[in-house]
């Protein structure tokens, strides 16, 4: 397997812009970072145009590409438009990759190739100026055709998540030594299904959950930790941009989700050979081989997925043998040099529609 920073002598000539215009967490936007730093160290020309974000630009810059940031503002924001054509002329990219509407709305087309970038079943109309459209996972490219897109104009690219062999493992303050602790990570929404997650817990006496995100769903989850009588054992310490720690020191990683385009989470969890347990949404069914490399159980089924919980905390050898299969899965499709090697392909072959 080739290390991400022996690509072809040829990823040197290859110039790629990223456009990103979205909020300020998320797992798309957080994989926008990891692969701007990474194509550069990689050898790429690269240029990151992103909505002003203090944090993101701060966290960029420190990975040694400081990005351009523009306002991408609502339907009075005339200035966007003209700013960003003019960096993309001045850069002159062979491939401009626009991440998910806003980004794709604002994205002129020029002398480049342009290609949208979605993570999940988003409208299409915001891509029509899109020579090609990127799917992260088979179940998106499969939908994107079925809208009418010619097969030889959508790719699939998958992400990738960091290596997490060698993280520390750190356990979320407050918590009890030694007590055995599930890990959730994402935004506060309803979505992810962490109420379902919630109302599982009252089936699992002893074991502590911790909900690693912040978002618009905070006070209803605490709500409804104190009326399922488990606040006591859920800790909700907000947002984090580097989880690789707590993945680590958790004894099983869940992504409960009602709708998953991918579940980022999932991968992360193989990364740092946990057991993963997920709701059988789109991205984790398409992830998750239930009792090989993970466990699944019915989206929206908050007693089959404290039951499936618990074979994952208390069978130690099919954690184990899950954790290596997850692990096994990650080093062959990914890790940062086969997702790199990927999208270097895509880079240096895709041509105008």
């Amino acid at each position: 397997m080739s290390h991400p920073d022996t690509l072809p002598s040829s990823a040197s000539s290859l110039r790629v812009a990223h456009v990103m215009a979205g909020a300020t967490t998320g797992g798309a936007e957080l994989f926008f970072e990891r692969l701007c730093v990474a194509q550069a160290a990689s050898g790429l020309s690269v240029l990151p145009l992103i909505r002003q974000d203090e944090a993101r630009a701060a966290r960029m810059t420190a990975g040694g590409l400081p990005p351009k940031e523009l306002r991408f503002g609502g339907l009075t924001d005339f200035r966007t438009g003209p700013n960003l054509r003019r960096a993309l002329t001045s850069f002159a990219p062979r491939v401009t990759v626009a991440w998910m509407n806003r980004a794709a709305r604002f994205t002129p087309q020029g002398n480049w190739v342009l290609a949208g970038r979605l993570g999940g079943f988003y409208d299409l109309s915001y891509y029509r100026k899109c020579d090609h459209l990127i799917g992260n996972t088979h179940g998106l490219v499969r939908w994107m055709k079925a809208q009418g897109w010619a097969a030889n104009r959508v790719h699939y690219l998958p992400n990738f998540a960091n290596d997490l062999s060698d993280t520390p493992a750190i356990r979320p303050a407050g918590l009890p030594d030694g007590a055995p602790f599930l890990l959730a990570l994402g935004r506060l929404h309803k979505n992810k299904a962490f109420d379902v997650l919630i109302r599982a817990m009252k089936h699992l006496p002893g074991v502590w959950l911790v909900i690693c995100g912040e978002g618009p769903e905070r006070a209803a989850l605490e709500a409804l930790a104190r009326q399922e009588n488990v606040a006591e054992q859920v800790l909700m310490p907000g947002w984090s941009t580097r989880p690789g720690g707590f993945i680590k020191a958790c004894s099983v990683l869940v992504c409960p989700s009602r709708h998953e385009p991918l579940g980022n989470v999932v991968i992360e969890g193989f990364s740092a050979r946990k057991p993963v347990v997920a709701a059988a949404s789109q991205g984790p069914t398409e992830l998750i081989r239930s009792g090989e490399n993970g466990l699944l159980a019915p989206v929206e089924d908050a007693r089959i997925l404290a039951d499936q919980l618990g074979v994952a905390l208390e069978d130690k050898t099919l954690a184990a043998s899950m954790a290596t299969a997850g692990r096994a899965d990650y080093d062959a499709t990914f890790a940062t040099a086969p997702v790199l090697a990927a999208w270097h392909n895509f880079l240096a072959t895709v041509e105008p529609a």
